[in-house]
């Protein structure tokens, strides 16, 4: 019993709960970056990077799967996906990050807020997992499952602690 309490030491778990928020911080700010790229970046230039890194920098050939794919990918894209990926990142990015600065400042009313929302991505993450099946997708949503066990432990514990000041 005493190596579970070591365990679960408050200290551990907080450190555990900072670490997380810093790595979901610096994949909030990268999906803010690839928003503004999917947004600004002309479809031409994707294609031309694509082939490039397909085909010039690896020596792939034409009959390569992997390549194929990017290259469809990036030719098929349209005005309006390629807008709301743009879209969808950067609003998903800048919800992230904006409530990841307020946890770590430990404002107590990002708590319930980031509950809510972490919740609704897994949602939505969940509803795009039932068209695409992407294990990306459930790794994402496991990471995010445990942002939010950490994020409820983190605000019961400051909850206690401020009403012990209080007190």
């Amino acid at each position: 019993m005493l190596g579970l309490n070591k365990l679960l030491d408050e200290k551990k778990i907080h450190l555990v709960f900072d670490v997380t928020l810093w790595l979901k911080g610096a994949f909030a700010f990268s999906e803010i970056l690839a928003g503004l790229a999917a947004y600004f970046v002309p479809k031409e230039f994707l294609i031309d990077l694509v082939y490039w890194v397909t085909t010039d920098e690896f020596g792939e050939t034409k009959h390569d799967l992997v390549s194929n794919l990017l290259l469809q990918g990036v030719e098929h894209l349209s005005v309006g996906a390629k807008t709301f990926a743009a879209i969808y990142l950067l609003a998903h990015g800048v919800v992230k990050l904006w409530l990841i600065v307020g946890l770590l400042r430990q404002k107590l009313w990002y708590y319930p807020i980031s509950l809510i929302v972490f919740t609704l991505f897994i949602v939505y993450q969940l509803y795009r997992y039932s068209f695409t099946q992407s294990i990306w997708l459930l790794f994402i949503t496991a990471v995010d499952i445990v942002v939010i066990v950490l994020t409820w432990h983190e605000y019961r514990f400051l909850q206690r602690s401020r009403q012990r000041t209080r007190s």
